[in-house]
C-alpha cells in the first residue's frame, strides 16, 4: 500500500501519490462511509454462496465474521490519508476465522475463495467512490496493487490459524484414537458363558459404552471381527505406514500397535501388507471386537518368535498364515517336557543315529505311509527306511500304534523341526 499522497522521495514514482490530498480525503470519508454497508453485503454473499458457513456470535451477539470484514476495510481505508507503509489489522480476527475453517472442517481453497468474493465487492464499491470523486485511473490501479498485497496478508494470518486447528485436531484425533486402543486392548476377565450369550457381542454393559463412546468421538464405526498387532520400527524416525482410514495406529507406544477392522474384508490383508512395506511385525488372528486383546497377545508372541530368528524377518506376518508355529513354537516348556518323556526311547542311540530315527519317525507319522513313500520324503533307500522302522518299532513297542502316542510324538518332533533341532530329545 503506497504510504499516502504525495511525492516520495527518493523512492519510486507512485500514481496515488500525486492524487492531491484533500481528493484522497473525500475518497477516504465516502468510502469509509460504506464500510457498515459494503460488510454486510459481503457476508450476504458469502453467505449465499457458502449456507453451511457456521455463524459465531461475539459476546454482543454479532457474528464474528461481520466485524471482521468490517474491521478489514476500515483499516484499509483509514490507511489511505496515514504515513504508515502499509495496513495494519489485529491478527487474531483472521487467525480465529482460519481455525473456525479448519474446525468446521472446510479446505484452504473454500477459505480463500471467500476472501477472493469478499475483495472483489469491496474493489468493486471502492471503483464506483473513485469515479465519483475522479481519481485518476492509474491510481485507481495502484490501490488496487495495494488490495491484494493487504489481501495476502490476511490470508496468510488466516492461513496460519487454520493450520494450527488442523494441527490441534489432528493431535486430538491421536489422543482419542490411543484412548479406544487402550480401553480395546487391555485384557478383561471374561464369563466362561462367552461374549455373546453373557452380555451381547460387545462385551458388559459399562465396557460396550465406554466403547461405543470412545469410537463415536473419532468416527470409527463399530466393526464385528478387528485383528490387533504389533510393529518393529525399522528405524527411530521412520514414517508411520500410510494404513489407511478406518484401521487405527498408534505410534506413541514402545513398539507401535495396529487394530485392523473386518479384517477378512476383500483386499484388506494385501493392502496392509502394501502399506507396511519396509516395516517388519505381526498381525493377529480375527476375532470378535470384543477380544482383540486376545488377537494382540497372539501378534507379540509371533514377534517374540521373529526376534529369536523363528519366524521370518522383514515383513509384517499374518498369524493365520503361521499358526503351526505359533502353536508349537509359544509353550516352549511344556514342549520340552513333553520331547523328553516321548523322546526317551531315543537316549541311547547316539546323536547322529537318533537324528536319523527321529527324521525317519516323523516322516512315517506325517505320510502314514509304508517305506516307499517315507523312503521318497527323506531321499534314501527303501531298505534303510524299512531298517530304520524295525528299530523304531523294537525301541517303542506296542506304544507306537497307540493314536495317543503317535499325536504325541509327531508334535514334538514338528516343533523340533520348527526351531532346527529334530532329533533332540534330552
Amino acid at each position: 500500500m503506497p504510504p499516502g499522497p504525495g511525492p516520495h522521495p527518493g523512492g519510486p514514482l507512485s500514481a496515488w501519490h500525486d492524487v492531491p490530498r484533500t481528493q484522497v480525503r473525500q475518497f477516504a470519508a465516502l468510502a469509509m462511509a460504506e464500510v457498515p454497508v459494503l460488510a454486510e453485503e459481503i457476508l450476504g454473499e458469502i453467505r449465499r454462496e457458502y449456507p453451511h458457513l457456521p455463524v459465531i456470535l461475539d459476546d454482543s451477539g454479532e457474528p464474528k465474521s461481520l466485524i471482521g470484514i468490517r474491521r478489514a476495510i476500515e483499516v484499509f481505508v483509514q490507511h489511505l490519508d496515514s504515513p504508515e507503509d502499509r495496513p495494519r489489522v489485529h491478527p487474531e480476527v483472521f487467525q480465529d476465522f482460519g481455525r473456525g475453517e479448519g474446525l468446521g472442517g472446510r479446505t484452504l481453497d473454500s477459505l480463500q475463495a471467500i476472501y477472493r468474493m469478499g475483495v472483489r465487492l469491496a474493489w468493486r464499491r471502492l471503483a464506483e467512490i473513485g469515479q465519483r470523486v475522479d481519481i485518476p485511473p492509474p491510481a485507481m490501479y495502484e490501490l488496487a496493487d495495494a488490495g491484494y498485497e493487504y489481501l495476502d496478508g490476511l490470508v496468510d494470518q488466516s492461513v496460519r490459524g487454520y493450520a494450527e486447528a488442523a494441527a490441534r485436531q489432528a493431535g486430538e484425533r491421536l489422543r482419542l484414537q490411543r484412548k479406544l486402543m487402550e480401553l480395546l486392548l487391555a485384557e478383561r476377565v471374561r464369563s466362561p458363558a462367552g461374549p455373546e450369550t453373557a452380555h451381547g457381542p460387545h462385551g458388559p454393559p459399562e465396557f460396550a459404552a465406554a466403547l461405543a463412546e470412545r469410537a463415536a468421538r473419532i468416527g470409527w464405526p463399530l466393526p464385528t471381527t478387528v485383528a490387533a498387532g504389533v510393529l518393529l520400527r525399522p528405524a527411530r524416525e521412520a514414517v508411520a505406514p500410510a494404513v489407511g482410514q478406518g484401521v487405527l495406529l498408534d505410534m506413541e507406544a514402545e513398539l507401535p500397535r495396529v487394530v485392523v477392522p473386518e479384517p477378512d474384508a476383500a483386499g484388506r490383508p494385501e493392502l496392509l501388507r502394501r502399506a507396511m512395506t519396509g516395516w517388519s511385525g505381526a498381525i493377529g488372528p480375527p476375532v470378535p471386537l470384543v477380544d482383540a486383546a486376545k488377537s494382540l497377545r497372539w501378534a507379540e508372541a509371533a514377534v517374540r518368535l521373529m526376534e529369536r530368528g523363528l519366524l521370518p524377518t522383514g515383513e509384517v506376518l499374518l498369524c493365520t498364515e503361521h499358526t503351526q508355529a505359533l502353536v508349537l513354537l509359544q509353550p516352549e516348556e511344556l514342549i520340552d517336557d513333553l520331547a523328553r518323556r516321548a523322546l526317551a526311547p531315543l537316549a541311547d542311540c547316539g546323536r547322529t543315529h537318533g537324528r536319523r530315527l527321529a527324521e525317519t519317525l516323523l516322516a512315517w507319522l506325517e505320510t502314514r505311509g509304508g517305506a516307499p513313500e517315507v523312503a521318497g520324503r527323506l531321499g534314501v533307500h527303501p531298505q534303510t527306511v524299512r531298517y530304520r522302522l524295525r528299530q523304531i518299532r523294537e525301541l517303542w513297542g506296542d506304544e507306537i500304534d497307540d493314536p495317543d502316542r503317535r499325536f504325541e510324538l509327531e508334535l514334538v518332533l514338528r516343533a523340533q523341526r520348527l526351531r532346527g533341532e529334530l532329533g533332540t530329545w534330552t
